[in-house]
């Protein structure tokens, strides 16, 4: 079938959209209608060159819509079910999956090289095979995808608001709930108020914490931090450590999220600075490949036994956690309506992507 998608051809490239050819499912594959797409920075790191992928590549990969045809094997959904896609598919039976780790899942090993999980393409561009980001490409009108990338939800769950808790809101509220374990009480500094860490502070705010300190040198983000629950917000890390000091009398933060654009290392002894004795710097933001240095005080990380933990997709399992979060939203506990600063067409996305590096967005979102 045709379909048209937001294609990468080059590296520093704008996104281009156009028709392309989509194969239906294989094997254990469903073929998705997209209702909404979210612009996730992660797909910025394709088209930057942080995240390497075969090009020419279909982006996007924080997506929900309705299931329009299964493949051979498929029986966890049917036609017309509604789904959210996973970014990160889940086989269930690893070593990884059976401890509970299903973001950890050896599936991910496919994530970024292009073709599906049986090395063949499904979408096809200008005659050359189009890779699909993090298996999805949903900057598209349909997909096809692995059947454990997706997570069926409740029918009356608004599609284009459940396409947000595909990535950004999952990694963010398990940063905070799951990967820093945040209890009642504590004290979280968000260090990036963007689609991630306006989550970060989100899960923060359900798990109890008594201060949440958002950073970001964009006053618009800083005014939502507080609009999301935070309880002071600060253009740089210089100006929260007084503030973090004050208000735990003096024994600092209980952990420290980094969901900046790009992890930098040398903005780890400035996260591990605010935070005090056995407290846990969480750095979800994605670094660099080539980036192996960053500056801690060893000393320090030592004596007071701090903590360095990477998140991937919030330390989260999909096929339990998204629901969840749902049901958290229609409780009114969950804020997604609000999440959502600007609606794009498809033939827009590069103007979305504009607005976010400009930091005129929380989250653009693709309605098609």
């Amino acid at each position: 079938m045709k379909t048209k998608a937001a294609v990468l051809w080059e590296l520093k490239g704008e996104w281009e959209v156009e028709e392309v050819e989509l194969d239906p499912p294989a094997r254990n594959e469903v073929l998705v209608k997209l209702t909404a797409s979210g612009l996730c920075h992660s797909d910025e790191h394709l088209r930057t060159g942080d995240m390497p992928i075969q090009l020419p590549a279909i982006g996007g990969h924080e997506g929900a819509g309705v299931i329009a045809g299964v493949g051979p094997g498929v029986t966890e959904v049917s036609e017309g079910d509604p789904v959210v896609l996973s970014f990160l598919p889940s086989c269930g039976r690893c070593s990884y999956c059976v401890r509970g780790m299903t973001n950890l899942c050896d599936l991910g090993f496919a994530l970024l090289l292009g073709p599906q999980l049986d090395g063949t393409y499904r979408f096809h561009a200008r005659g050359e095979d189009a890779s699909q980001m993090c298996l999805l490409g949903t900057f598209s009108e349909y997909t096809v995808v692995p059947v454990q990338s997706v997570v069926k939800v409740d029918r009356d769950i608004p599609l284009e608001l459940a396409a947000l808790v595909g990535c950004g809101v999952t990694t963010g509220v398990g940063s905070a709930m799951r990967t820093a374990g945040t209890k009642a009480g504590d004290t979280v500094v968000v260090l990036g108020v963007g689609g991630i860490g306006i989550n970060a502070i989100q899960g923060a705010r359900i798990a109890g914490a008594r201060h949440i300190v958002a950073v970001d040198p964009v006053s618009f983000k800083r005014r939502q931090a507080i609009e999301f629950g935070a309880t002071h917000a600060f253009a740089s890390t210089d100006e929260a450590w007084n503030t973090v000091s004050a208000i735990t009398r003096g024994q600092l933060a209980d952990a420290c999220i980094i969901t900046t654009g790009v992890a930098e290392g040398a903005s780890l002894q400035p996260a591990l600075g605010l935070v005090g004795k056995r407290g846990r710097v969480v750095v979800t933001a994605l670094g660099r490949p080539d980036e192996m240095q960053a500056t801690m005080n060893l000393f320090e990380l030592t004596l007071w036994e701090k903590q360095v933990l990477g998140s991937l997709y919030g330390s989260s399992n999909a096929q339990h956690d998204i629901p969840r979060l749902l049901e958290l939203y229609t409780l009114g506990m969950l804020k997604l309506d609000e999440l959502v600063t600007r609606e794009y067409t498809l033939e827009q996305i590069n103007d979305g992507y504009e607005d976010m590096r400009a930091g005129r967005n929380i989250r653009g979102l693709i309605r098609y």
